[in-house]
């Protein structure tokens, strides 16, 4: 319990498959779990299950690599394919060494190898790795209505993903996709409490939940690819997971 905040992992899912209706598997998790959807709830699920519903797993064998990928391949000892997928998904290489590459994902997002993944993927038939979805806030929403259509709840949903931090250890969970909640609490023009004007203050609501959530459901073996959040309610807001990267005019590390 976080100031009122329950988070509470949704067991019971199964292992998904492309083309699986992931709204009727986290229903399924949740009666499982002896859980019920209520008004105002918020759903986190992770971003691979996402992915794999969608069908954003690729075969290796059937990239082709560019020169720039063979390249960037040596320079980071990484799988020339694997760099191809990573930068198809990106607008820009920001940094490079041996074993990371750090680009710009056509998301906006900034970090590791594009989100581009080979854990918890099955390689059975060759080496395959896993991409963001195309759409984490298009996904989001429709999760989001289809579980509204079948409770009758108003419910919000976050897909969460994991990232690294400059300057900071360890990965923590992130939003990239919401929808149903406000993903910016801002501040700015307010008080503090001795009524200093609050210049920068603007709170990150969906990324904070999303680490909690994380934290709850597992990085690694756990099999709980879903949490529900209880005590920070749902809203009706033309916000998502979009409006969170900072604008590259703002970026003073560039």
């Amino acid at each position: 319990m976080l100031g009122g905040i329950r988070i509470t992992p949704i067991g019971g899912i199964k292992l998904v498959e492309p083309g699986d209706d992931l709204a009727s598997l986290l229903l399924d998790g949740l009666a499982e779990s002896g859980l019920a959807l209520e008004d105002g709830d918020i759903v986190a699920v992770a971003q691979k299950v996402v992915s794999k519903a969608e069908g954003r797993q690729v075969d290796l064998a059937t990239v082709e690599a560019s020169g720039e990928a063979c390249r960037l391949a040596e320079e980071t000892d990484k799988d020339p394919r694997l760099v191809q997928l990573i930068l198809d998904e990106s607008t820009e290489v920001v940094r490079k060494k041996p074993g990371v590459l750090i680009v710009r994902h056509r998301l906006g997002l900034v970090g590791a190898h594009a989100g581009v993944d080979q854990s918890n993927v099955d390689h059975g038939t060759g080496a395959s790795a896993l991409l963001l979805p195309k759409d984490p806030d298009a996904s989001a929403t429709r999760i989001r209505r289809a579980l509204m259509d079948a409770t009758g709840q108003h419910i919000g949903v976050l897909i969460t993903d994991s990232a690294n931090r400059p300057w900071r250890l360890g990965t923590v969970g992130i939003a990239i996709g919401a929808a149903g909640i406000a993903v910016l609490d801002d501040r700015r023009g307010g008080n503090d409490l001795y009524g200093r004007e609050l210049k920068v203050t603007l709170i990150n609501r969906a990324d904070s939940l999303a680490s909690a959530a994380t934290l709850a459901m597992g990085e690694t073996t756990e099999r709980t690819p879903a949490a529900l959040i209880r005590g920070f309610p749902a809203e009706e807001v033309q916000q998502s997971a979009a409006d969170i990267p900072r604008a590259l005019e703002e970026d003073l590390f560039r």
